[in-house]
């Protein structure tokens, strides 16, 4: 009996087209339609591992980890200097749904560096900035503003210990004058100190202490005066 063959059957093309165009695993270099390019791993059609990709229009470079298509763990953004055609390191540490989070260091095209906690691609929780007159500020952020606690160093030696918010200085705080050899702990608003006792601390070593040590005032319970002046403070903002 004759045996009869029937042929293969076979999907359309196309099916074999868009199974080979399916990402998955680690590639080599994918250009995209504008001319930003990929180099790394993919997982159902979206960046997912370790990958580089480099946006065209501006020439800046992400290496580092991904996630369903969107920069998501540890890695490294550089971007093109225009003058001298290197990469600058801009931002190096971690990432959260494409924005940096978690803690990372990024450094201002001014030298300036800041080297803490992120949240939705802003300074917030615990850092320390290093600014371009030689200040410096540790404590806690939110939003990109010193809001917290938080201690703030000045190039000439004097600083400020205690609260903060929207940037200024706000709450209980002391401020040391070494150079002077003095120390007012009060209370600030908005930057300005409302209330507080001043007293020479560290007069004998200070380098430019003033010319008269300050007279002591008696006062029956100055440790209370100021926790009176807290309460109040605390109050009033509650």
């Amino acid at each position: 009996m004759p045996v009869i063959k029937y042929p293969r059957v076979r999907d359309p093309l196309f099916y074999e087209w868009d199974r080979k165009a399916q990402k998955s695993g680690l590639r080599h270099t994918i250009y995209a339609v504008n001319g930003d390019q990929y180099t790394g791993e993919w997982l159902d059609n979206l960046k997912h591992g370790k990958g580089t990709q480099i946006w065209k229009s501006t020439g800046a470079i992400y290496s580092g980890d991904w996630k369903f298509g969107k920069r998501d763990g540890y890695g490294s953004y550089s971007i093109l200097d225009p003058v001298t055609k290197e990469y600058r390191r801009v931002y190096t540490g971690w990432w959260e749904n494409d924005r940096r989070g978690g803690r990372g260091m990024f450094f201002y095209p001014n030298g300036e560096l800041y080297e803490g906690e992120w949240s939705n691609g802003l300074r917030s929780g615990w850092g320390k900035m290093h600014y371009k007159d030689g200040s410096t500020y540790e404590g806690q952020w939110l939003s990109d503003q010193h809001n917290g606690q938080g201690l703030l160093r000045l190039p000439n030696g004097n600083r400020y210990e205690g609260g903060w918010k929207d940037g200024k200085k706000h709450g209980p705080g002391k401020y040391f004058y070494p150079d002077k050899g003095q120390l007012l702990e009060g209370i600030w608003v908005a930057d300005i100190p409302k209330c507080g006792v001043l007293v020479d601390f560290g007069r004998d070593n200070a380098p430019d202490p003033t010319q008269f040590p300050l007279p002591e005032i008696e006062l029956h319970d100055p440790a209370g005066v100021l926790a009176e002046a807290r309460a109040t403070f605390d109050d009033s903002h509650n």
